[in-house]
């Protein structure tokens, strides 16, 4: 079975308390986007002499690091804790959506991983039980189960639908090759809560976007690295109604009215793309 899982982008991100626990509450909406990886998944041959139970076969974009401890095989893990007869499967993952960039993309992942098992294998899961799955992998990792616009709190798993639709816009993405660890992003976060909710910013026109919609890790990122700020900036000059980091970083993203050519950002590495939303 092949699914695709989806970036996403934030249309504002405040960070606006630290919890006891360590972690942070945010206020965000998450809006799904067309920049996809591929996964596919089939039954292990009985006989295949395989020592793990779920083989990961990553292609397209190297990611560090023990392919066992990938979160697509961490969320086959935590059903077959659940669903022991769950068959051994082989899983390819060819990635499309950049890494450490705020897109969501192992998040995607290993959500999609669970919906597809669940409707590979029978295993009867509402949605409402893969997310719990889901927020056991990480805290936007519930937005890709529901995968429709969503105001978030908590640590992004408190999802509530909201009706915005950016049909007929151009997204525009830039990604340049700078990692942004996200524990050191939000090490340098004062929390505070803002003075205009961000869901009740985007009912507004997207014009009155630019001065009130705000990322907080905005601030630190672009005076650790200025060039990524100057791709924010860059996307304004070039006709963006608006711009800003996903995430903690590093992509940065501009909604235009038609498309734009991105050829200016020509640097090494760098992933660039304009699609209709």
């Amino acid at each position: 079975m092949f699914t695709q899982p989806i970036a996403k982008i934030n249309l504002g991100l405040n960070v606006v308390e630290k919890r006891p626990d360590g972690y942070h509450n945010l206020e965000t909406v998450f809006y799904p986007v067309p920049i996809t990886d591929g996964l596919e998944v089939f039954p292990m041959d009985p006989l295949f002499p395989s020592t793990v139970e779920c083989d990961l076969k990553v292609t397209n974009i190297h990611i560090e690091g023990d392919e066992q401890k990938n979160l697509v095989v961490r969320a086959y893990n935590i059903l077959k804790q659940d669903f022991p007869n769950l068959p051994r499967v082989h899983a390819h993952l060819y990635k499309g959506i950049p890494t450490q960039a705020g897109m969501g993309g192992g998040s995607s992942d290993c959500a999609f991983m669970i919906t597809l098992l669940n409707n590979l294998f029978g295993l009867g899961l509402t949605e409402e039980q893969m997310i719990t799955y889901a927020t056991r992998l990480g805290a936007d990792c519930p937005f890709f189960i529901v995968n429709r616009p969503c105001y978030a709190e908590g640590i992004g798993e408190k999802l509530q639908p909201i009706s915005l639709d950016l049909s007929g816009w151009y997204l525009a993405v830039v990604r340049p090759a700078i990692p942004v660890p996200t524990k050191e992003a939000f090490s340098l976060i004062t929390p505070t809560r803002p003075v205009w909710n961000c869901k009740d910013i985007v009912m507004q026109p997207m014009d009155t976007w630019r001065e009130v919609l705000t990322n907080d890790f905005e601030k630190s990122v672009f005076a650790l690295h200025p060039e990524i700020g100057a791709i924010k900036d860059c996307l304004y000059d070039m006709g963006a109604v608006y711009a800003a980091m996903s995430g903690s970083g590093s992509s940065l993203f501009g909604l235009f009215r038609q498309p734009v050519c991105l050829d200016v950002f020509d640097k090494k590495d760098t992933f660039k793309t304009c699609i209709p939303l």
